[in-house]
């Protein structure tokens, strides 16, 4: 490495990671390139650890998961051109996930990006569509201004995705005198309106049978304590989306499971039953809310620190804005309970853990998935994190893989894109350093983004990847089979994935009987380093799911 010279004059680069450093970024991600070369070098001289990927797409994801799991915007980085567009997924899978993240590219300079250059495209007007603010830094003196601004937007609610194209020439101006990292803010949480209290509670006081939804923004708002205190005072039943997973645990007498699998499962008899539903920091985003209203006959009591959107299925009786614990707790002060409620949550969370010690207890081979579920959840500890990617493996993890704490079984259910879960389970890790990670992913998801298995050995970082082998884009071959009838255009071939594993440093096993993986797993979670597990797995338990939730009757 060329050093840098003790008389250098200080550039913006430098500006930049001081305005970085200022917000209290621990890590950037990404692959430095020819026009961003001063920013990269000037982290080498400060507190920020830069990790470089094997590929731009994974350092978004990875910031993303930074974000998802710290509430503080995670951070990537890259160069311009295809070097920026390859940050787009994971740029616009934060802010469809709620997540604070701020990409940071080069441009081309401000003397040749206004004609037609090298590299030259229109990246900002390329990111605005996925972003909450997406900007070119038009001048030396705008950088400390715009990076505070890109950080405030990110993580004020709904939080999301900003991006900033630095200019190559702005990026090595030298720094205009007086300009400085700006003071971090801080948003203060908002009491709710005592009115809108008020008028909920004149609502749950015609209420039978009221039920919770608890959502993504329960989570942001470590909402948990006051969810799980209301629930019992009220004695109804708690349904959390997929990424709600946790911030109510499964375990509680009271807590009904999942809801947004495609089909009508167990926890959407509940809601049938239901005459008011108080969505808890719930975004449509997550899922459609034709799941839980179809007949549009249900009371709704809209509680987030934002307004509710609009939806023909979401008629909001009352919204109350403002800090989820302290509108609960606003709530539970107006409304003393408990409620007759008439629906059968014992029932309910019956039929889950029935379907799971099924599945433990089931020695087929390849493995069901509910023995892979059930297998991944006895190898874990109830604050390990589980990362499951989009396909097949989400929709058995997401409505049947018991989770106890918020933001410890992570989904992707906004933009539900493939390929986040092995590089996002990197972050996790840095994150969590306490904690084993698990990324559980198909293998159509695990070949996008593998190539961060060198990544992870390089950056010394321990981490476990069951990959869930059928040869197949399973969840397509599922939709297919069961609304065509018939599947095409959706297998392919691996490679040898423990030898694969083994060619990046990192070690490789192969499930060969269904006996074998739970300890396989045990073994590869408490192992200091980088394991991949190939799982063969019976995907025709699919089409046994859903034709046995179509024959499923309520009300319990």
């Amino acid at each position: 490495m060329t050093a840098v010279q003790p008389d250098a004059q200080p550039t913006i680069a430098q500006l930049i990671v001081q305005c970085l450093e200022a917000e209290g970024v621990e890590y950037v991600f990404g692959i430095p390139g020819e026009e961003n070369i001063g920013l990269v070098d000037a982290l080498n001289d400060s507190s920020i650890r830069y990790v470089l990927t094997r590929h731009e797409q994974a350092a978004s994801f990875m910031a993303e998961i930074y974000g998802r799991l710290t509430g503080k915007a995670g951070v990537c980085s890259a160069t311009l051109g295809p070097g920026a567009i390859n940050l787009l997924l994971g740029v616009a899978d934060a802010t469809t996930n709620s997540t604070p993240l701020l990409a940071l590219s080069a441009q081309a300079g401000l003397n040749r990006i206004f004609k037609e250059s090298h590299q030259v495209v229109d990246l900002v007007g390329m990111f605005r569509p996925v972003t909450k603010w997406a900007e070119l830094v038009p001048a030396p003196a705008a950088v400390p201004e715009m990076v505070r601004r890109a950080f405030k937007i990110a993580q004020t609610e709904r939080p999301g995705a900003t991006y900033l194209a630095v200019p190559e020439d702005i990026e090595g101006a030298p720094i205009p005198p007086g300009a400085v990292p700006l003071p971090t803010d801080r948003v203060r949480a908002e009491e709710p309106s005592p009115a809108q209290v008020q008028r909920a509670a004149a609502v749950l006081a015609d209420a039978k049978a009221p039920i919770l939804l608890a959502g993504h923004g329960a989570a942001r708002d470590n909402a948990g304590a006051a969810l799980l205190a209301l629930a019992e005072q009220w004695d109804v039943p708690v349904a959390t989306t997929f990424h709600g997973k946790g911030v109510f645990p499964d375990d509680h007498k009271n807590g009904l499971g999942a809801v947004g699998f495609m089909r009508h499962d167990y926890a959407n008899f509940g809601f049938d039953a239901a005459d008011v539903i108080v969505a808890v920091g719930y975004e449509l985003q997550e899922f459609d809310p034709v799941k839980v209203n179809p007949q549009r006959d249900k009371k709704i009591i809209h509680v987030h620190r934002i307004a509710a959107e609009v939806d023909d299925h979401y008629p909001v009786a009352v919204g109350i804005e403002g800090d989820i614990s302290r509108s609960l707790a606003a709530l539970g002060a107006a409304v003393s309970g408990p409620f007759p409620t008439g629906i059968g949550s014992s029932k309910i969370r019956q039929l889950l853990t029935d379907e799971l010690e099924r599945g433990a207890g089931d020695d087929r081979f390849p493995l069901v998935p509910q023995r892979v579920v059930a297998d991944t959840r006895a190898a874990l500890d109830r604050e390990d994190i589980v990362l499951a990617d989009t396909g097949a493996v989400k929709m058995w993890m997401a409505r049947l893989y018991p989770t106890y704490a918020p933001n410890t079984c992570l989904i992707s259910n906004g933009l539900s894109t493939m390929g986040f879960a092995l590089p996002g389970a990197l972050s996790a890790k840095l994150v969590h350093p306490n904690r084993r990670v698990l990324a559980s992913v198909g293998d159509g998801a695990f070949l996008m983004n593998s190539q961060e298995i060198e990544t992870a050995v390089r950056e010394n970082i321990p981490l476990t990847v069951l990959v869930w082998v059928d040869d197949s884009y399973g969840l397509i071959e599922w939709k297919m089979d069961l609304e065509l009838g018939r599947h095409s255009h959706v297998k392919f071939g691996n490679p040898d994935l423990v030898k694969y594993a083994e060619s990046f440093g990192a070690r490789g096993y192969q499930i060969t009987a269904p006996d074998q993986l739970l300890p396989t797993l045990r073994e590869a979670l408490d192992y200091n380093g980088v394991s991949i597990i190939a799982c063969p797995v019976d995907y025709t338990e699919n089409l046994r799911l859903t034709n046995r939730l179509g024959d499923l009757t309520g009300p319990f």
